[in-house]
């Protein structure tokens, strides 16, 4: 039995993480609930110290997993125990999958992501990253 599941973040600020993980992954913001013309109209509806506490997005094609972010009071501290992996070099080797690999981080750069170092042995590659708050991931 396949069961869905969704990757949550613990982030500062829930709509602009999920915004640029849209652009890294090709993901949308889903429609706003049932009753609301706009998120912003929803989140009117709420209480002052609940606006701004989560945003979602997700998959067009309803094949990946919803990605959830949710605001928490404390910063990163650490490395993450999990990190995605943003696989665009499938299959290619040396340096072409170098070259593929290395437009995409040029790519995401100027969404805010950052650089931290490129991994090639000649072969294999792979270019680990942060996103907009420092939380890890890797070009694979």
């Amino acid at each position: 039995m396949i069961k869905k599941f969704q990757v949550t973040f613990d982030c500062a600020e829930p709509e602009r993480l999920a915004r640029f993980w849209c652009e890294v992954l090709g993901y949308v913001v889903p429609p706003p609930p049932e009753g609301f013309a706009t998120w912003d109209d929803y989140k009117q509806s709420l209480p002052p110290q609940e606006r701004d506490s989560w945003f979602a997005c997700v998959d067009p094609s309803g094949v990946g997993p919803r990605l959830y972010f949710q605001r928490v009071p404390e910063g990163k501290a650490a490395k993450n125990r999990v990190h995605l992996d943003v696989r665009v070099g499938t299959g290619l080797v040396g340096e072409e999958r170098l070259a593929v690999l290395d437009a995409e981080r040029a790519r995401l750069v100027p969404l805010g992501a950052v650089h931290v170092r490129t991994l090639y042995d000649g072969n294999d590659s792979c270019i680990p990253m942060l996103d907009i708050e420092g939380n890890e991931f890797c070009i694979d």
